[in-house]
């Protein structure tokens, strides 16, 4: 069999059962990956130089189709229901030797690479896909060995990605023709049906998250970290909307990472070693980094080109809002290497709450923390609806309800256990409204959060007087350098202080509401930290 490039002696596809592809690609540089995917007609460049391409019927994550094999390992470990579906492992192996079988006289592009930044937690990854540009993202997105690595290194975990390969409900046992399969057993994922980057991505991260928790003891985390001069971490969890990735792009601070992090003993580190940002309304003025990033070796998925140019344009979301750039973290200019950091100093949780109830910062204590880290709260706002006025409640429990395969509360504990040993401070965040909710208030100022987080950061909120906030318990600061103590406690900001404990009450209720699919696994600490509603009022 015909395989070519950089590879351990004793690796082949063979090994996987691939026996019969035409040929397998080991490792392919950049500029190969490139020129091989602009020859198979499948990319194009763009005028800086990234690659584009298309990702075909789905341009975003399938969550309903992706599944975990039943066995000794998982069957009373995963947290099973609507995240984490069951899959049988006869099926499994059928369905794999009808993948090999497709694949059979194929070209295939095996890529290593590997997940933690923390060499005390390395997984070596291994994917084997249908197209070069996949390996351009795995090359992108995981971290990438040294060619003495490669050449002498292993493999814990094997992804192989079928994009062309399309299921059969009846008779492969999945949901329709997309999948994703995770298998402790043989450690395999395996992906077929969508070509969408994204499921690779995120089955790395699902699995960290069965992994490093259950075996390691290190709380993985869906957020965003960086590092100060003096080597203080701080780490920024947050659903879509609340301002985690500008928050954390701090000129006067290094970027561990902008996603996926692992908290251990004596480390904070990033799973991967790449961006996969979002691009839809992309400018250098709003977003210099990330728009500086997307150059040659960089790839770009399913946007639009101005007519007539090989200029992206990011306003075009024709195709899908869900548009994407993938790129090494050594591309933004302030990222760290290796993207490591020590014990968090602060963690912040991020809220859009358009109701206009929540503090501009309020720091939780650890049984608030669980609580509000399993509830994972923020409000979307549907202003761009013709005559929808009202916000929508989200709730993601530990900011990644999608990725979890053990119960919340394994997540939350973990979190509660490291906070009282290493002394964190934590506070909620709120973006949202101030003043009223949305339509009635404003949008709290970008720079007094950035003031009240940098005030946080470097102890000045250690210095200034803290009040109790009724129902929700929180502790609020009553002074904040470079912000307006008026804003500092919502009430106050509320004309009609009736309409704001009514509003107060009615939030209060919806997460009590929300947190009833977990109180059965939560301790009394947690349950503790509940806020106060008022019975019947469910509609914030």
């Amino acid at each position: 069999m015909n395989e070519f490039g950089l590879k351990a002696k004793d690796a082949s596809v063979a090994s996987l059962g691939l026996k019969d592809v035409s040929a397998a690609y080991w490792n392919m540089s950049v500029p190969e990956l490139v020129e091989e995917t602009i020859l198979r007609g499948e990319g194009t460049l763009t005028d800086t130089g990234a690659l584009a391409v298309d990702t075909g019927e789905f341009t975003g994550r399938s969550p309903k189709d992706k599944f975990v094999v039943v066995d000794s390992i998982t069957k009373d470990t995963v947290w099973w229901g609507d995240v984490n579906f069951k899959f049988e492992s006869e099926k499994f192996d059928r369905l794999y030797n009808r993948i090999i079988a497709y694949l059979t006289g194929k070209e295939v592009y095996v890529r290593d690479c590997y997940a933690c930044a923390d060499p005390k937690y390395r997984l070596n990854v291994r994917l084997v896909s249908e197209s070069p540009w996949a390996s351009l993202f795995a090359n992108n997105l995981f971290l990438r060995p040294t060619n003495e690595e490669i050449l002498s290194g292993k493999t814990d975990w094997t992804i192989i990605q079928a994009p062309g390969f399309k299921a059969t409900p009846e008779i492969d046992g999945t949901r329709q023709h997309n999948f994703t399969i995770m298998n402790f057993t043989r450690k395999i994922i395996l992906i077929g049906g969508s070509a969408y980057t994204g499921e690779i991505k995120k089955g790395i991260f699902t699995l960290l998250n069965y992994i490093l928790p259950q075996e390691k003891g290190v709380l993985s985390m869906h957020c965003s970290a960086n590092i100060g001069k003096d080597g203080d971490t701080s780490i920024f969890f947050g659903l879509s909307g609340t301002g985690k990735t500008t928050l954390s792009a701090d000129p006067n601070r290094g970027l561990i990472g902008d996603d996926e992090h692992g908290w251990a003993d004596k480390t904070v580190f990033n799973f991967e070693g790449g961006c996969y940002a979002k691009c839809v309304d992309l400018t250098r003025e709003k977003e210099p980094q990330i728009y500086d990033a997307i150059k040659f070796g960089s790839l770009v998925e399913n946007i639009e080109f101005i007519e007539g140019t090989s200029c992206v344009d990011y306003k075009n979301i024709s195709k899908t809002e869900n548009t994407r750039a993938a790129y090494p973290i050594n591309f933004i200019e302030n990222a760290v290497e290796p993207s490591v950091g020590g014990i968090p100093k602060n963690i912040f949780f991020l809220t859009c709450d358009a109701y206009g109830v929540l503090p501009p910062i309020s720091k939780l204590t650890a049984g608030q923390a669980m609580y509000h880290f399993i509830s994972g709260y923020t409000a979307k706002v549907a202003g761009t609806e013709v005559g929808i006025t009202e916000p929508t409640l989200t709730f993601s429990a530990c900011f990644g309800k999608a990725f979890l395969p053990l119960h919340p509360t394994k997540y939350a504990e973990l979190l509660g256990k490291k906070l009282k040993e290493n002394k964190v401070n934590v506070w909620l965040v709120n973006t949202g409204w101030t003043g009223g909710s949305y339509g009635v208030g404003n949008r709290m100022k970008l720079s007094y959060t950035r003031a009240m987080i940098t005030a946080a950061m470097n102890g000045s909120l250690e210095k200034v007087k803290f009040e109790t906030m009724p129902i929700f318990g929180l502790s609020m600061p009553t002074s904040c350098p470079d912000a307006p103590a008026e804003i500092l406690n919502p009430r106050n900001t509320w004309k009609d202080k009736n309409a704001y404990d009514a509003k107060a009450a009615s939030l209060a209720a919806s997460f009590v509401k929300n947190f009833e699919q977990y109180a059965s696994a939560a301790n009394d600490e947690i349950l503790a930290a509940a806020p106060k509603a008022t019975a019947g009022k469910v509609n914030a």
